[in-house]
């Protein structure tokens, strides 16, 4: 089999001699052109089964470009399926260099694209040794955050005192508006679906204990930590992830600081302590959308809708709401360091490990809340 190229460029499979096939390359190869196909190559060394390495001769050859580069890994792709040798010794420079760059990772298959579907049992065992996993690091990271804790009530926790008021600012002063827009619009809608009820009844002034309960006790809580899971949480777990990708933990590491002490124990403190606070300015906010409402879509009079308010909150009912709170800052601070520090090396990791941050965080929330408020109502608060 043989074809000539000239100018153009073609190639030349010679005779097999003592076991050696080679492969005449000549002319300029440019251009999207292959001479020799797969196929061709493959019927060449079928006839010749004797052949157990292939070389090139290159002396005649003009202009290349990526053409010949693919003709080239077209070759020794149809050769490693013989089991025979490429000896690409004479090839030009530049194309030994360019092959070799081109193979050092392995073109991905379509199996590698799509792995295929695990069976029933395997799935399940798959997924039964993921959790046990998740929940054995999970278990080493509450040990650490503990020790760290403990470090800190000892007064020997190393972390930077500018760290822990620079969070304390991101997550107190810089969260007011998003947190003042969802708790009037929570208490908007709060009154809204009280009064489409109570006005049936002519109890429109019941509107201020349903907003004031229901914001102060346990909506006001809920909306916080749940604004700060996707602000403060996500934000805590993307800036660790990138400190992973980084190595930045690694050297903290190796320079001996406990990187739970350096970067967990500030954040879990600054949300910690500013969660409280910024439930108390949720359930001023919550109020008084339930006011708007009251005043100007049910005729209320101001100090009638204080008055009743004042009436049906409890005090009880805010430390219950703080106490959600507290519980809630410290799950989202937890939930975001995890997920940071448990981040791959890659881009893609940092934005999955911000997600899982948010989710997890958000689960945290309302698993808690359930438990939270079945204890209140066996201890009767």
């Amino acid at each position: 089999m043989s074809e000539k190229g000239g100018a153009e460029g073609g190639s030349v499979v010679s005779r097999p001699v003592e076991g050696e096939l080679r492969l005449q390359l000549a002319g300029d190869w440019t251009g999207n052109r292959r001479p020799v196909t797969a196929d061709q190559l493959r019927r060449e060394l079928a006839t010749a089964p004797a052949v157990r390495r292939l070389t090139f001769d290159a002396r005649q050859l003009g202009a290349w470009d990526s053409g010949l580069l693919t003709f080239v890994l077209m070759v020794g792709k149809v050769c490693a399926e013989r089991q025979i040798a490429v000896d690409q010794t004479e090839l030009p420079e530049g194309v030994r260099r360019l092959v070799a760059l081109a193979t050092v990772v392995p073109e991905r298959t379509r199996e590698d694209q799509e792995p295929g579907r695990l069976p029933l049992l395997a799935w399940v065992g798959d997924r039964a040794i993921g959790a046990w996993r998740q929940n054995v690091e999970m278990t080493a990271f509450l040990g650490e955050a503990a020790v760290a804790c403990g470090r800190l009530l000892t007064g020997r926790a190393r972390f930077r005192r500018t760290d822990l008021f620079t969070i304390m600012r991101d997550c107190g002063s810089r969260a007011l508006p998003i947190v003042s827009l969802i708790s009037v619009l929570v208490g908007l809608i709060l009154a809204f679906v009280g009064a489409v009820q109570l006005q049936m009844f002519g109890a429109e002034i019941y509107v201020a204990s349903l907003v004031g309960i229901a914001t102060v006790r346990v909506m006001g809580a809920i909306m916080t930590g749940i604004i700060m899971a996707g602000r403060t949480g996500a934000a805590f777990a993307a800036q660790l992830g990138t400190m992973q990708v980084n190595e930045e933990i690694d050297a903290l590491k190796t320079m001996g600081f406990s990187p739970f002490e350096f970067l967990v124990l500030p954040r879990l403190l600054a949300l910690s302590l500013m969660m409280p606070l910024l439930c108390l300015y949720a359930d001023l906010m919550g109020i008084l959308g339930g006011l708007f409402v009251g005043v100007f879509m049910l005729d209320l009079n101001v100090m009638e809708y204080v008055n009743m308010t004042q009436a049906s909150v409890r005090l009880k009912d805010f430390w219950v709401g703080l106490f959600h709170s507290c519980v809630f800052g410290v799950l989202v601070a937890l939930a975001g360091c995890l997920r940071g520090m448990q981040c791959g090396r890659s881009a893609s990791a940092v934005g999955d490990a911000a997600t899982s941050a948010v989710v997890s965080g958000i689960v945290s929330i309302v698993v808690a809340t359930g438990i939270i408020t079945l204890l209140c109502n066996v201890l009767g608060i």
